[in-house]
């Protein structure tokens, strides 16, 4: 993987918020696993369940929840249509938790130092964050791709996105769970980010 290949992957990471994970401790008695029991009713089960048709239904549920979350997601929360512009920026700098190194394996940056992907690599697609729900937010990320020729990545927080997709023909992303608004700092949507020389700017614009 080359350097800018790795700082760009950087630069991703630090608009994404850090999972933790925490020992939660016991919360009740513990007991030996009998496996082979187990297994048997469980084995027991589904075959009951495939013959009473169970199964079948089961799995048609699974597949028909599957289906629905990729199609319409989860609408990001506490989001809301851009009322008053807004004009801010973030600064991507992080401090390393890890040596970055080369091809070669030679430390390319020391665990514990300041970097700014955008030293090395540039974002070169605007971003386009719009819900998918509002006819002129739609309109507007159409509208705006079109004016960059392509040179941007419309990214929903809430609507149907294959829908999109499929009247776009394009690639649309969305922003599984906020990750991305809540690390910039959106508040009010469609919103465009840019790189501005060392930092990213946020527009909150009206559609």
């Amino acid at each position: 993987m080359s350097i800018h290949v790795k700082l760009f992957a950087m630069l991703l990471f630090s608009l994404i918020p850090i999972a933790h994970a925490e020992e939660l401790g016991v919360v009740g008695p513990t007991y030996d696993i009998a496996e082979p029991d187990l297994l048997e009713v469980i084995q027991s089960r589904l075959n009951w369940m495939e013959k009473s048709g169970d199964l079948a239904k089961k799995q048609g549920e699974y597949r028909d929840h599957v289906i629905g979350a990729v199609e319409k997601p989860k609408p990001v929360s506490g989001l809301k249509a851009t009322a008053v512009k807004r004009t801010f920026y973030y600064d991507p700098t992080m401090i390393l938790d890890h040596d970055i190194r080369g091809e070669d394996g030679a430390i390319l940056f020391v665990r514990g130092l300041k970097v700014n992907p955008l030293d090395h690599v540039s974002l070169r697609d605007k971003l386009i964050f719009f819900d998918g729900r509002d006819r002129r937010q739609v309109s507007f990320a159409k509208q705006t791709m079109r004016k960059l020729k392509g040179a941007a990545k419309p990214i929903m927080v809430a609507g149907e996105p294959l829908n999109l997709m499929r009247d776009w023909k394009r690639r649309v992303f969305y922003d599984q769970g906020g990750a991305l608004v809540r690390r910039l700092g959106i508040r009010q949507v469609p919103a465009v980010v840019t790189q501005d020389g060392k930092r990213l700017r946020v527009d909150e614009v009206l559609p």
